[in-house]
């Protein structure tokens, strides 16, 4: 096994801060990037899981990004141009450094959450965005049928939200918020567009009975807590899945049986979000992948003991376009030298 480091390409190549695009090494790691790119006002749409210690290819090749995509999509939304070194060592390129020429095969959404199976990523163009003038949450507490219609009301106003969760009852308790199934809601705009939106979806919460809060000078707390009760706990025997439902089932799902001993975020806008237990048998992942599937939606899991590994299929894809992934990682990396049988199918 040889494994290979890119720490040591970790530059910033181009900020054209008038194009909104920043052209960065693959190895620079997440926060240095924000810090620079925060003196010019700017900054990069992508929230990882670890902030702290995550690289630009890391977030690429993990496709890892979080509650900021009910805005600004995913982190191949992002993507403007790549490049990156081929299993037989030459460098290949695609996609260009400002918007109006990227041109060409959109190679960026397909290294997008490849797992470096298809090569190793080593430099990217991202679009990025002006840092907005304010900042406000509002959480709303409540019974699940009336939390189910605050998303709806919300999902079919005006409102533009960049941050939109749902967060299953033991969340909310561990986070100290209350009691119910909670909706947490962040606008980012000027200062008035800020406080009229936040205003509105107070009224709602009002008219469907729900426990409303809003939160000013200290929401960024509030956002960086809730990252770390699914992230950081750090114990031995935690399982961490990613899942996708249709978002009118993300409710419903955040209430299974099956997660009442664990923890649940769901990007309401999109259904795509998180689960945490402490502790969880290989049976009731299975329980809620089954649910997860049969609302057309996954379940993958990310962080888990080896023994539970063994007992199960962490991907658990078992979808048409299996053959086609494997026809384009022989056509990439023939001698699968490239982070071998890490993907899904075992590609």
């Amino acid at each position: 096994i040889i494994v290979v480091s890119c720490d040591r390409i970790n530059r910033i190549i181009e900020h054209a801060v008038g194009d909104l695009t920043v052209t960065v090494e693959a190895g620079m790691k997440y926060a240095e990037l924000q810090a620079t790119l925060a003196k010019t006002g700017q900054f990069l749409a992508i929230d990882p899981a670890y902030p702290e210690n995550a690289t630009i290819g890391g977030i690429i090749a993990t496709a890892n990004t979080g509650s900021l995509r009910q805005r600004y999509r995913g982190v191949r939304d992002m993507l403007l141009g790549i490049s990156f070194v081929r299993s037989d060592g030459k460098i290949a390129k695609a996609g260009g450094r400002v918007v109006k020429n990227v041109a060409g095969y959109d190679l960026m959404k397909l290294f997008t959450g490849a797992y470096g199976t298809l090569g190793i990523i080593s430099q990217v163009t991202f679009r990025v965005f002006p840092i907005q003038e304010a900042s406000g949450t509002v959480v709303l507490l409540g019974e699940k049928n009336n939390i189910a219609t605050a998303t709806q009301t919300l999902l079919s106003s005006a409102l533009t939200p960049v941050a939109f969760d749902l967060l299953s009852s033991n969340l909310v308790k561990e986070l100290d918020l209350g009691e119910g199934v909670g909706l947490i809601v962040r606008f980012q705009s000027i200062i008035g567009s800020v406080e009229e939106q936040s205003n509105k979806l107070l009224e709602v919460g009002d008219k469907l009975g729900l426990n409303s809060t809003r939160y000013h000078d200290n929401e960024a707390e509030l956002w960086d807590k809730l990252k770390h009760k699914i992230w950081h706990s750090h114990r031995n025997t935690e399982v961490i899945c990613k899942i996708g439902v249709m978002p009118n089932k993300a409710v419903e799902t955040l209430n299974k049986p099956a997660l009442e001993t664990g923890l649940g975020l769901i990007h309401a806008g999109v259904g795509l979000g998180e689960l945490y237990f402490n502790s969880v048998t290989p049976e009731t992942i299975i329980e809620l992948r089954q649910w997860c599937e049969s609302v057309g939606g996954f379940l993958t899991v990310l962080a888990a003991p080896l023994e539970m590994k063994e007992k199960l299929d962490v991907w658990g894809y078992n979808q048409n376009s299996l053959d086609l992934m494997r026809r384009i990682k022989q056509k990439f990396d023939p001698q699968n030298i490239l982070n071998p049988h890490s993907f899904v199918g075992g590609i």
